[in-house]
């Protein structure tokens, strides 16, 4: 049998079929998942990291608030025996006022109410710049020791407040400070 003319005539020619937009969806849905994938692995790594810093500056800040706390607590005790009556634990008050004073947790206002306190604890006839102790035959020799020595630790916790509120100290004040008293 011969072929009939008509099939032999036609070609047949593949022609390829325009792909439907849901087929080109579904073709890029792979790389759409690693895409997301990534952006959530970034945000998370991004949170985790804020996360991590907040608590850091939470941390600290409580640390520096409890430490604050601290200060104020021995300073609270230090000042109770500046304004003792017995002249020993008011220079040993004063002398703890000055070493709290130089640290650097006590801020300005605080230094200001130590230099407030210094100043109280001097009796209101005293003038501790200009006159010595007033030797006074009434009291024994410790009882004047004492008393020097609590001059002597006013006159200390005076000089560190000086400096750090960025004051002049009469030179005056400074030889008391540096005087040693037994």
């Amino acid at each position: 049998m011969t072929p009939s003319p008509s099939i032999a005539a036609s070609t047949v020619v593949a022609q390829p079929a325009s792909a439907q937009w849901w087929e080109i969806v579904a073709a890029l849905g792979p790389l759409a998942i690693l895409f997301a994938a990534v952006a959530a692995a970034v945000i998370g790594l991004l949170t985790l990291r804020q996360k991590a810093q907040a608590d850091a500056f939470a941390l600290a800040q409580k640390s520096d608030a409890d430490s604050r706390s601290e200060w104020w607590r021995r300073t609270q005790w230090a000042m109770d025996r500046a304004l003792d009556s017995d002249a020993d634990v008011k220079a040993l008050g004063l002398s703890a006022l000055s070493v709290l004073s130089q640290s650097e947790l006590a801020r300005d206002e605080e230094l200001r109410l130590l230099d407030v306190a210094w100043k109280s604890v001097i009796a209101k006839d005293e003038d501790v710049e200009i006159r010595p102790a007033k030797p006074n035959t009434a009291k024994s020799a410790s009882a004047v020791a004492s008393d020097q020595r609590a001059r002597a630790a006013a006159a200390k916790l005076r000089v560190a407040l000086d400096r750090r509120l960025g004051r002049q100290t009469p030179k005056s004040m400074e030889d008391l400070a540096e005087e040693v008293v037994p």
